[in-house]
C-alpha cells in the first residue's frame, strides 16, 4: 500500500470534503456528534464556507481520498475533530498523518494546547491519540445529539 498524503483542501475541493464526510457518517454514525441527514442537507455554500476556515485536512492514498480531519478554534481553544479513515485504508498510516497535519495547523494558529473528544468506546481512537501524546483531561460529557452516549476529552500541550 502506498504512503498516505495529506492535503489542505481549498474551497474548490468542497465536494470531495463533503463526500468523505458523508462516507464517515455512513460508516461510523456513532463516532461523531453530527447526524448524516443534517450533513446531507447542507447546501454547497455551507460546505464552501466550512472549507474556507482552513482547518480541514484530507488523506489520500493512490490518488483517492480516504480520510478527513478538521482543526477548529472555539474561543481561545483549538480542537481536533471528525477524524475518520475509510475501512480499506485503516492501518495505512493515514490516521497518524491526519493527526500530525491538524497538530501542525494548530501550531500555525499559535495554539498552546490542542483538545479533542473521543465518542464512546473506541479503543483504536484512544490508542491513536495517546501515541501522539494526547492525555485524558478527566472531562467526560454526554453527546448533545445522543445524550445516552458520552465523550471523553483529551489534550496535547503544544508549547
Amino acid at each position: 500500500m502506498s504512503r498516505a498524503v495529506v492535503t489542505a483542501p481549498t474551497e474548490a475541493d468542497w465536494a470531495v470534503v463533503r463526500a468523505v464526510r458523508l462516507a464517515a457518517l455512513t460508516d461510523s454514525p456513532d463516532a461523531f456528534e453530527a447526524v448524516l441527514a443534517e450533513e446531507q442537507a447542507r447546501a454547497e455554500d455551507e460546505w464552501r464556507a466550512r472549507v474556507r476556515t482552513g482547518g480541514y485536512r484530507l488523506a489520500w492514498l493512490d490518488g483517492e481520498p480516504v480520510g478527513l480531519a478538521r482543526g477548529e478554534r472555539h474561543r481561545d481553544e483549538h480542537h481536533l475533530v471528525g477524524v475518520w479513515i475509510s475501512p480499506a485504508a485503516r492501518g495505512s498510516g493515514a490516521a497518524p498523518a491526519l493527526v500530525d497535519a491538524v497538530v501542525g495547523w494548530a501550531r500555525g494558529q499559535g495554539a498552546r494546547r490542542l483538545h479533542l473528544w473521543v465518542v464512546g468506546d473506541n479503543p483504536a481512537a484512544h490508542a491513536l491519540y495517546r501515541r501522539h501524546g494526547f492525555t485524558p483531561t478527566g472531562r467526560v460529557q454526554p453527546l448533545p445529539v445522543r445524550p445516552w452516549q458520552t465523550e471523553q476529552q483529551y489534550a496535547l500541550p503544544l508549547d
